[in-house]
């Protein structure tokens, strides 16, 4: 970035019409955020209510959390787990989540001895259980490895939802709950995906520990 000096070698932030162009940019994410954020919640309240309701079910019974994504969705699928490992907000027993990607020996592993596209599955062939309930994270709702963990984990009969993008893809019909972000930037999908997964998180931990009746 250029900056501006003066004659005793001091900054003076950027040109004017640098900064112009840094303020409609800014104005331009915030504004496309915001329109994306609405309309989502405008369009999937049921939706929401019912992978509450899904992943609660599965916590109350004893089951965990399977979480699954790459790149940018993995780092997702580790925040859903690690909020839930910790708390949102307030104290209150540990949930038991695991996000599958955090294993960096089990996916390299897997991925050389067999192929990525089945780093997710192999796992959960081992790790799914009883009342396990799967959350299945991508962008383009196509990534073979996430569609192989969504089928891995329906073969176990772990109900599962997904936080997706764009169309939804494949994995849209997959899924018994799907999360679209109707968006078909990258940056803007994950970043609702972040705010959904704390949004149920939260509902998680206020069902769980503290709803009053």
């Amino acid at each position: 970035m250029r900056r501006c000096y003066d004659g005793a070698g001091r900054r003076h932030g950027p040109p004017p019409g640098e900064a112009a162009m840094h303020e409609r940019l800014i104005r331009e994410i915030v504004s496309e955020h915001e329109f994306i954020t609405r309309r989502f919640f405008d369009r999937n309240g049921e939706q929401l209510e019912r992978a509450i309701a899904l992943l609660v079910r599965s916590l109350q019974a004893g089951g965990k959390l399977i979480l699954f994504g790459n790149g940018g969705s993995a780092a997702t699928a580790a925040r859903i787990a690690a909020k839930l490992l910790g708390r949102v907000e307030r104290d209150r027993p540990s949930l038991p989540a695991i996000a599958l990607a955090n294993d960096s020996a089990a996916v390299t592993s897997i991925a050389n001895d067999y192929e990525y596209g089945l780093v997710f599955a192999r796992q959960i062939e081992a790790l799914a259980a009883k009342d396990d309930a799967a959350v299945a994270i991508s962008i383009s709702g196509h990534s073979e490895s996430v569609l192989e963990g969504i089928r891995a984990a329906r073969e176990r009969e772990l109900p599962v939802v997904g936080l997706l993008g764009r169309e939804g893809g494949r994995a849209k019909e997959l899924v018994d709950v799907p999360l679209v972000v109707g968006a078909q930037k990258a940056a803007r999908i994950q970043e609702l995906h972040v705010l959904i997964g704390h949004l149920l998180c939260e509902a998680i931990e206020t069902e769980m520990f503290f709803r009053r009746d």
